[in-house]
């Protein structure tokens, strides 16, 4: 998987800079960080699958190059005992981008995608595209209850430093959270195929807790 994922990064990044040293130096950061110990679903594999999806939605997409740094680097700064992974994510994305030369107005696009992940609420709402990347990150939400499982066994691995007496009363309010919204998922193509059972799968996560 990595050395497809590989070329799918040097595929996209070439499209903006000649220089192969530069584009592995910013691969290699990329997967370090995706990479550590301490990760369990927040891994290349969750970006893999976002990728997927943003491939299948191609055509509804105004600016792709974006949507795919954003996925690249939305998660790329994570620790579960912080609380500004997102805001930190968005500037690792906007030093590495300045190095492609990268257009500024579509680096604060790219930035503002990230920063939406945080909460899960539109920032950029001109086009779909801020809508389509929140749907990706989500899906495992609406996924097989298997697949829904194992995420949140990976979840709680991530957040193993804390105990249950406190892990659950935390984890029961963002799904309590997501359940109120009026719906989860921002796309109709998202609402139509993963809304019903993402809230399936929530609830019967909460009762599981």
């Amino acid at each position: 998987m990595k050395s497809d994922i590989k070329s799918q990064w040097f595929s996209l990044a070439s499209k903006y800079t000649k220089d192969d040293f530069l584009i592995n130096s910013l691969w290699l950061e990329i997967s370090k960080h995706y990479s550590e110990k301490n990760r369990y679903y927040h891994t290349l594999t969750h970006v893999q699958n976002m990728l997927l999806q943003a491939k299948s939605f191609e055509d509804k997409i105004v600016d792709f190059d974006a949507l795919l740094f954003a996925i690249w680097y939305h998660d790329i700064i994570y620790k579960s005992t912080k609380k500004d992974n997102e805001e930190k994510s968005a500037l690792s994305a906007k030093k590495s981008l300045k190095s492609l030369n990268f257009n500024e107005n579509r680096l604060k696009n790219i930035q503002d995608l990230i920063l939406s992940t945080k909460k899960h609420f539109l920032i950029l709402d001109k086009n779909m595209d801020n809508a389509y990347l929140l749907d990706f990150d989500l899906s495992i939400l609406g996924s097989d209850w298997d697949s829904y499982r194992n995420y949140t066994i990976q979840i709680r691995k991530e957040y193993k430093i804390y105990p249950d007496f406190m892990y659950k009363p935390g984890r029961k309010k963002v799904l309590q959270h997501f359940l109120e919204r009026e719906t989860l998922y921002f796309t109709e193509a998202y609402q139509v195929t993963h809304e019903n059972r993402a809230r399936e799968n929530l609830k019967k996560e909460l009762e599981l807790l």
